[in-house]
């Protein structure tokens, strides 16, 4: 966390819902901060929460989400502030408005400093916008995930100036080189349900990652870098919206590579278009419930 910080990627994203009840981002959060206390002014805090610790499903009704803050800051324990809070997921049982509204409210009060929102059509972001100014919209972005850039969301964002923040730049691993077939993928892992990773599909999947591989070896970078450079060149970048690029990592010398800034000029970025024109991804983003959530 600390190697991240000193590369400039001061926008740091949790939740809740990483970890368990009695262990989570938040938790690792507070002994952060609690270590390194002048480090809290430095770092934009977003945390996605809204679950019901029940049944956890998605909850955004105002009295979950009061709930739901008010725990993020017991655990966080004056630690660090929550300049940004968003729902995981819209809740399709609760209109926009009451969550945002409810959230809203949570600002006036002090207890958080922004509105988010996450994984969420560009109708929601302007009916949400209306009735309080969204400070972020997180959604995935990456070579391997451009719907953004067809279906609204960015441009609807690009128009009301609210950032986006691309969550899995690198394509859940795809884009690194450490996953080349599905069976690379460990037992138990999320990613082994993921659409795009099965056997049937990845081999054609995995073109993209070979031309970025090309690309990435004639540029003098990594792959990572290249990929993660692609979605930072494109932020404000012909009408499109500021985008921040969140890379997840677990090892100090990876936090460093991602963090490692490459600009890509007109010519490379041309490239890449038609590298992703001539091989479309196959398979949806997500499964399950959670790929409906994203239709809100």
């Amino acid at each position: 966390m600390r190697a991240s910080l000193a590369t400039g990627a001061n926008f740091w994203n949790g939740g809740d819902l990483y970890g368990t009840r009695e262990r989570n981002s938040l938790h690792l959060l507070k002994e952060y901060f609690t270590k390194y206390p002048e480090d809290a002014k430095k770092v934009v805090l977003s945390i996605k929460s809204g679950f019901s610790p029940e049944t956890m499903r998605m909850d955004c009704s105002p009295d979950n989400l009061r709930r739901s803050v008010d725990e993020c800051l017991r655990i966080l324990d004056g630690k660090k502030t929550l300049d940004i809070f968003q729902c995981a997921r819209v809740d399709p049982n609760i209109p926009i408005e009451e969550s945002v509204k409810a959230l809203g409210e949570l600002v006036k009060e002090g207890k958080i400093k922004g509105v988010g929102l996450s994984e969420t059509k560009a109708e929601t972001i302007r009916r949400a916008h209306k009735v309080h100014p969204i400070a972020a919209v997180e959604v995935e972005l990456s070579l391997w995930a451009t719907d953004i850039l067809r279906n609204g969301i960015a441009a609807t964002c690009a128009e009301l100036g609210i950032p986006i923040v691309a969550y899995s730049p690198l394509a859940r691993g795809a884009l690194t080189g450490l996953i080349r077939s599905s069976a690379d993928i460990p037992e138990g892992d999320v990613r082994k349900h993921l659409p795009k990773l099965q056997e049937d599909v990845i081999a054609t999947n995995m073109k993209i990652t070979h031309e970025v591989e090309k690309l990435a070896e004639k540029k003098g970078v990594t792959k990572p870098q290249l990929a993660i450079g692609w979605v930072r060149t494109l932020s404000g970048r012909n009408g499109m919206p500021i985008i921040i690029p969140i890379p997840g990592a677990t090892t100090e010398e990876r936090v460093l590579e991602n963090g490692k800034e490459v600009d890509l000029a007109d010519e490379e970025m041309d490239e890449i278009e038609k590298i992703l024109k001539e091989n479309e991804i196959q398979g949806a983003r997500h499964s399950g419930p959670v790929a409906a959530l994203s239709e809100y």
